[in-house]
């Protein structure tokens, strides 16, 4: 089955609307990817012997956001390097796609305020012109990468509130154990262990490691909230919502210190925003990602499937195909990045840390709509930013197009999200690649006209794009356990880690530190 989605990228799909008023209606579309059939060589490793030699000082295996962050780090430190990338391009989830109507993302789409003791990413927004200056002490960001108002939505009980919390249409008792949670995620951001740091931060490295927080790691989320007598079905499907976004996952599956760490975090302020306002982009983090690449565009190579990695004497011999010109290179570095996550790390370096089944990948299906209408259901109603529907297993769309100024269009790119979030993420991941486009769009369709009776007669093209390891599940146990320490550690000075699953969560912030680090680990052992 996997096979037929294969081959079903790049080929467009004429098929006729859900529900939609007359049969000439056509949506077009086409399922698209990362190019999972070049991947899945790493499990025949059939390779010819290599035919070309090539040296580099550092080589950085991956293209993701933590690989980039690495690359800024040598360049900035006139270190001779190259990074090769399985992809067509660099940028790991967050790459990005563009129509007639606008850019729009293809994975990670928003990225929070940053916190004042991470001086890193602070250092790259100034480098990006996302931050211009400060006043007051606090950082003022370019105006027009702060999202706009209205930001968010939820469609509960036939109706489109404020705020994705929920709040309307449920009994006092579910609004006073809602309150009563929100009170403690915020006790929980203000806290501090007895070492002075914060119970909850980002980086997460910079958490306090009192054993009472870190204890919190070994239940679920969803435990946390039954001892905290926590039962209203509005407050844990928000729960469940929010572990989905940062996690993939329910809140089953997560554990608690991941799902506190998301309401108790970010902790981010803005001379000239509120603190719980976002930074965003119609390409959503791809922009970032542009940003990271400007370091080191022509020494990144794409196309390219490491299959193996030793470590020798003088350095590390570096083995990976060449699809553009279908031949095998041996590349020979004194150090090596490893910025790849952990499950391609078992099969491409076997002489390091394998890891166990604890570190569970989340696959997801996200969409990019095109739609020819405003999507206004009632005069005066005005799409937001994320639109979220009550009760979904998607998170809703978030509309590309909102950051746009003083454009009035009635074509909109709707970009869908979808993760599939059972516990077992190996039967979820078939699942979502034995689907069809037909039976992705069904889904899409069925889903959307919830809250949008007619939008089927509206779209006029629907792309998908499946994500098989879309991104670390914090599972109770991974994030403060021994094995993912273990994992982390540098190999003779000569390998060293650079990935967010390293961090436990897929999170833009997360990923741009490990990278940091492990570059910075690098210069300091240059041999």
């Amino acid at each position: 089955m996997r096979q037929s989605l294969q081959a079903a990228v790049g080929t467009t799909l004429l098929t006729p609307a859900f529900n939609a008023c007359t049969s000439e209606h056509i949506i077009t579309g086409k399922v698209i990817g990362p190019n999972a059939a070049l991947g899945h060589r790493l499990r025949d490793m059939k390779f010819e012997s290599p035919t070309q030699s090539k040296s580099t000082d550092v080589l950085i295996v991956g293209g993701g956001v933590a690989a980039l962050s690495a690359a800024r780090v040598l360049k900035q430190n006139n270190v001779s390097f190259h990074l090769l990338e399985l992809g067509t391009e660099a940028g790991g989830n967050s790459v990005a796609g563009k129509n007639h109507v606008t850019a729009y993302p293809w994975g990670a789409h928003y990225l929070p305020l940053p916190n004042h003791n991470d001086p890193e990413l602070i250092a790259f927004l100034k480098e990006a012109g996302v931050i211009i200056g400060e006043a007051n002490g606090l950082p003022v960001f370019q105006d027009y990468y702060l999202c706009f108002d209205p930001k968010e939505r939820l469609y509960i009980n036939n109706f489109w509130q404020d705020s994705l919390l929920p709040h309307e249409g449920i009994s006092l008792a579910e609004r006073e154990e809602i309150d009563r949670f929100t009170t403690l995620m915020h006790e929980y951001k203000i806290m501090k262990g007895r070492d002075g740091k914060d119970a909850f931060t980002i980086p997460i490295a910079m958490s306090s490691q009192d054993d009472v927080f870190l204890a919190l790691d070994k239940i679920s989320m969803h435990t946390f909230l039954i001892q905290h007598d926590f039962h209203s079905e509005a407050l844990h499907w928000y729960v469940d919502y929010c572990c989905a976004d940062d996690f993939g996952a329910t809140s089953r599956d997560v554990s608690a210190w991941a799902g506190i760490h998301y309401f108790a975090s970010r902790k981010g302020r803005a001379a000239n925003a509120s603190d719980d306002t976002l930074l965003t982009w119609p390409e959503g983090n791809n922009f970032l990602v542009k940003k990271l690449q400007a370091y080191c565009q022509d020494e990144i190579e794409t196309n390219a499937l490491v299959y193996g990695i030793t470590i020798k004497d003088d350095g590390v011999e570096v083995l990976f195909f060449d699809a553009k010109e279908n031949r095998t290179v041996s590349y020979h570095a004194r150090q090596v990045i490893l910025a790849t996550p952990q499950y391609i790390n078992n099969r491409i370096f076997p002489q390091g840390k394998t890891v166990s089944q604890s570190f569970q990948y989340a696959p997801w299906m996200i969409a990019n709509i095109t739609i020819g209408s405003s999507l206004s259901e009632r005069k005066g109603e005005q799409i937001a930013w994320d639109n979220v529907i009550f009760g979904s297993q998607s998170l809703g769309y978030v509309n590309a197009s909102h950051q746009y100024v003083g454009i009035a269009t009635a074509e909109k790119v709707l970009t869908y999200y979808y993760p599939l979030t059972g516990s077992d993420t190996t039967s979820e991941r078939r699942r979502a690649y034995e689907r069809g486009y037909d039976d992705w769009k069904e889904i899409i369709l069925k889903d959307l006209s919830k809250a949008h009776p007619n939008i089927a007669k509206e779209i006029t093209n629907i792309d998908i794009w499946i994500w098989g390891h879309g991104m670390i599940r914090p599972a109770p146990g991974l994030i403060w356990g021994q094995e993912i320490r273990e994992v982390a550690a540098s190999v003779d000075q000569k390998i060293f880690k650079a990935h967010s699953d390293l961090s436990g969560i897929s999170i833009f912030e997360e990923a741009f530190y490990q990278g940091h680090q492990a570059a910075k680990l690098c210069l300091k052992h240059r041999p």
